[in-house]
């Protein structure tokens, strides 16, 4: 099992990165491995591969209960240590559940380590493993997805409620899992999970119970494929990532027009429209919100999700919702679409994952087709969803042909924007930014969206401070920031004469320009050249800034790929 376990932890090291461990069953009992640390260095050191036996479990984290250190690495275990279990999520109660162990002993700070010994308190009772885990399920209050071991049984059990959690079925394996990329390499074949659902693997079957009832669940097929998981060549996936979006703008206009037109005619119906979303996917609303509002004549409110509960109020069972996530778990995502729900309102997905609670809790959702995204920093899944929100805008219109026509123009561009020669004259930009502490963006419009996707872009993989402004607001505060030499970008579409007025007053203080814009002025002092794409600009002008983020990074000597403190599917509160 510690072959499957190790590959399967490296392809969901997006997921976390501050810790990793292994436990798995065999005649001596249960064997464990864990340590803090980035999973190849800790297998370095420890090396998976001896622990032997065919039924284990595996865990990398992103803490969120507990410092990182070996301690707080999973799995974690009873008193005795025959029983091993891994948790995503965040028990709530946990602080009331160990008050009520108060004679166990407990090895960490985690809220996860309660799981283990409740299940040690059930079978003190005389209950079986399934029963003593079941009703340890029944006690926590939170989100998890939880696996568990026990010695002397050969089986994995598992539960999910909030968090991610699917069942991968091969002739000659079962994988329970958060994310399907662990196990893409041997199986396509996937249950999709549902909250309350509790798992029973042993000996090659799968049975599934919620609220004590046995149900059953359909085995679908992924339509992924292991290669798309790998880096290709490419020496990170951010930068693979970037190369995709040329084929992935796309594949986000290859939709089922019988769906879209069906949620065009929700939209017509509804008495408000709310888009909702999180980090780039917010980002990408915004920027739809711009092209419905020109295109449509058509109102849109954009809400990040986290803040969607203190909207509630504007609500009604005409309100129609966009809940707008690449992973479709998304803790806050669902949250709002929870509070939407508790208001009668209709609400549809927009997503990349199939089998995702998001895609489960709408009424009916769109598919992004971008295919999985492994780098924690999103890239594709937004040029994704300015794609696809802007042909249901321009649909909405009655105009998609005009805009898929668009849309398949842009091959051509995005091709250019991600060439050798653009990326050595972003490095070339890189260079003369990596030790600044501030950068500044700005833009109007659709540019201001932009400028925030790339703001946040920057901070993720470099650690540098940027921020974005709306190009009007400078003059109300802003300007106070710029000194000599201070780095500002500046997003100007053909004709933008404002923004470059904008532009003139930065660098009358002292600013250094950088131009992203169709044309050259004579202010600039590092000029971006984009195309002049109209509605569709966000996608071509972010693709730079994306590279320079990238480039920025390894200068600075960061791993793109995994930013610290952040993780890719964030799944709890």
């Amino acid at each position: 099992a510690s072959e499957y376990l190790l590959k399967g932890l490296m392809n969901l090291e997006y997921r976390g990165y501050d810790s990793a461990g292994m436990a798995v069953l065999n005649s001596r009992g249960l064997e464990f491995r864990k340590a803090a640390g980035k999973i190849a260095e800790i297998n370095a050191r420890l090396n998976f591969l001896a622990l032997e036996g065919s039924i284990g479990i595996a865990h990398t984290r992103w803490a969120t209960h507990g410092k990182v250190d070996d301690g707080n690495a999973h799995p974690h275990f009873d008193c005795s240590g025959k029983i091993a279990i891994v948790h995503n999520g965040i028990i709530e109660n946990y602080e009331e559940l160990k008050a009520e162990l108060f004679d166990h002993r407990f090895s960490s700070e985690t809220d996860s380590e309660v799981v283990a010994h409740l299940v040690e308190e059930g079978l003190k009772r005389g209950l079986s493993f399934e029963e003593a885990f079941m009703h340890a399920i029944s006690k926590l209050e939170g989100t998890f997805a939880i696996l568990c071991i026990k010695e002397g049984e050969r089986k994995i059990l598992a539960a999910r409620k909030g968090s991610p959690l699917v069942v991968g079925i091969s002739d000659d394996a079962t994988f329970i899992s958060s994310d399907i990329p662990s196990f893409l390499e041997w199986t396509k074949n996937v249950i999709y999970l549902r909250d309350g659902d509790v798992v029973i693997a042993e000996d090659g079957t799968v049975r599934i119970f919620n609220s004590g009832v046995e149900v059953s669940r359909p085995v679908d097929v992924v339509e992924w494929d292991a290669e798309q998981i790998k880096k290709g060549g490419f020496e990170h996936y951010m930068l693979k990532e970037i190369a995709e979006q040329r084929e992935v703008v796309q594949r986000a206009i290859s939709q089922d027009y019988s769906v879209l037109n069906s949620v065009i005619d929700e939209m017509r119906r509804a008495y408000g429209i709310f888009f909702t979303a999180c980090g780039s996917s917010y980002n990408a609303c915004l920027a739809a919100s711009y092209i419905f509002s020109r295109v449509a004549n058509l109102h849109v409110n954009v809400v990040l999700a986290s803040e969607f509960e203190n909207y509630v109020d504007f609500l009604s069972e005409k309100t129609l919702v966009f809940a707008v996530s690449q992973s479709g778990e998304t803790y806050d995502v669902l949250e709002a679409v929870r509070a939407a729900r508790s208001r009668g309102c209709r609400v549809i997905g927009v997503l990349n994952r199939i089998g995702s609670s998001l895609a489960l809790e709408s009424d009916c959702f769109l598919r992004m087709n971008v295919g999985p995204e492994i780098c924690v920093v999103a890239t594709k899944t937004f040029t994704s969803q300015v794609a696809l929100l802007a042909m249901l805008a321009y649909a909405f219109a009655g105009r998609k042909d005009e805009i898929v026509s668009r849309m398949k123009a842009l091959y051509l561009d995005l091709y250019n924007l991600t060439s050798r020669s653009m990326r050595e004259h972003l490095k070339n930009l890189a260079e003369k930014l990596y030790t600044e502490e501030h950068i500044y963006l700005i833009g109007r419009g659709l540019q201001y969206a932009t400028a925030l996707e790339a703001a946040l872009k920057i901070k993720e993989v470099s650690y540098i401070h940027a921020e974005a402004f709306a190009a009007g607001e400078l003059k109300h505060g802003p300007l106070a920031l710029i000194s000599d030499g201070t780095p500002v970008i500046a997003f100007l579409p053909k004709g933008d004469k404002r923004t470059l007025s904008n532009a003139i007053e930065v660098k009358a203080r002292g600013g250094y320009i950088i131009g992203v814009s169709p044309e050259r002025h004579e202010i600039f002092d590092y000029w971006i050249k984009v195309p002049e794409c109209g509605d569709l600009n966000p996608i071509v002008q972010i693709i730079p800034m994306q590279i320079l983020s990238y480039e920025l990074a390894l200068l600075r000597g960061l791993d793109p790929d995994k930013p610290r403190n952040l993780a890719k599917s964030v799944t709890v509160p």
